[in-house]
């Protein structure tokens, strides 16, 4: 995390910019890669990690989670239990970890930082319900990660310009995910709870209401971090559903309908479809074209994405089927 105009999308550089205890997932001169750790193979205090190794990193954008409170009412809204398993995106310096590895059956820790993972494998080598993984979390397979638990729930704090990639990668698995504790820049927790008719209101907020009931819990303030950012942040919960808010028989389908819809804020649903990706295009002209489309939905043509309801955007989808 730079700053605010960083923080936003088409600003800043490649690089991914993290909070708190989560760090970054993707750099263009990495080579992504997921591998486990052993946290029970002891570091010699030779090649103990030096304590700059823990300093946030400023080409990473990392900005650690520290306050205590923040950290109990996260573990709060958690409630681990001990026969469950967590998964942590972006474990840090252990600031969670430390409380998730008491409490938790077993904590799966994914970290891309290869500079935190000595200190990690040092802290926790003692716990067998400790798993480390070295990895990028946009190519993360969680689901494998947890074997041979079918389930997990997870905790992470996610970077902004990125926030929407990790959370349709998570969604992708959500088969073994059944509840997402996130830390968010506040921006995207109203982004994401937006409801219809809000200007807050986008692609992410109908994607996460499709797959996840969603309930923002508690904002926290820059102080909290160290060093501290320029932006309020914000935890929200996300329960999966065992059903997708709407019935449909194509999900691929309404994701591609709603990222259209969304494309140009300012344009009406009726634009934004006539100026649909190709494939999606040629789908709308077999069915008469966007108008026909959206009357068959009874949709307005004058609306804008924004104001659209799930159901809404369920009918369209269904009578492109």
């Amino acid at each position: 995390m730079k700053d605010e105009k960083a923080e936003r999308p088409g600003h800043g550089d490649a690089q991914t910019r993290g909070r708190g205890d989560t760090e970054t997932r993707r750099h263009g001169d990495t080579e992504r890669r997921s591998v486990p750790v052993s946290p029970r193979l002891r570091v010699p205090a030779s090649q103990s990690p030096s304590p700059l190794i823990l300093h946030p990193s400023k080409r990473l954008g990392q900005n650690f989670l520290k306050d205590t409170r923040v950290i109990n009412r996260i573990i709060e809204a958690l409630a681990p239990k001990p026969d469950e398993t967590i998964i942590e995106i972006g474990p840090g310096r252990g600031a969670l970890t430390a409380q998730l590895v008491e409490k938790a059956g077993t904590n799966v820790a994914v970290e891309f930082d290869r500079n935190l993972i000595p200190h990690l494998a040092e802290r926790f080598f003692a716990y067998k319900n400790f798993k480390l993984v070295q990895s990028d979390a946009l190519v993360t397979d969680f689901c494998s990660q947890i074997l041979p638990a079918k389930k997990a729930r997870l905790v992470a704090n996610l970077p902004y310009n990125i926030s929407t990639a990790i959370l349709q990668r998570l969604i992708e698995q959500r088969h073994c995910l059944t509840q997402m504790i996130l830390m968010l820049q506040r921006e995207v927790v109203e982004r994401i709870t937006a409801p219809p008719g809000s200007t807050n209101r986008g692609y992410l907020s109908v994607l996460a209401q499709v797959y996840c009931e969603t309930e923002r819990l508690f904002d926290v303030a820059p102080h909290a971090f160290h060093p501290a950012p320029k932006v309020w942040s914000s935890v929200i919960r996300l329960d999966v559903r065992p059903r997708i808010a709407v019935q449909i028989k194509n999900d691929e389908l309404l994701r591609e309908i709603v990222s259209a819809g969304f494309a140009q804020r300012r344009k009406t649903i009726l634009n934004n479809l006539r100026h649909a990706p190709e494939g999606l295009q040629e789908l709308i002209k077999q069915h008469g074209g966007a108008s026909i489309v959206l009357c068959e939905a009874k949709v307005d043509l004058q609306r804008r994405a924004e104001t659209l309801t799930l159901e809404e955007w369920r009918q369209i989808t269904r009578t492109l089927e």
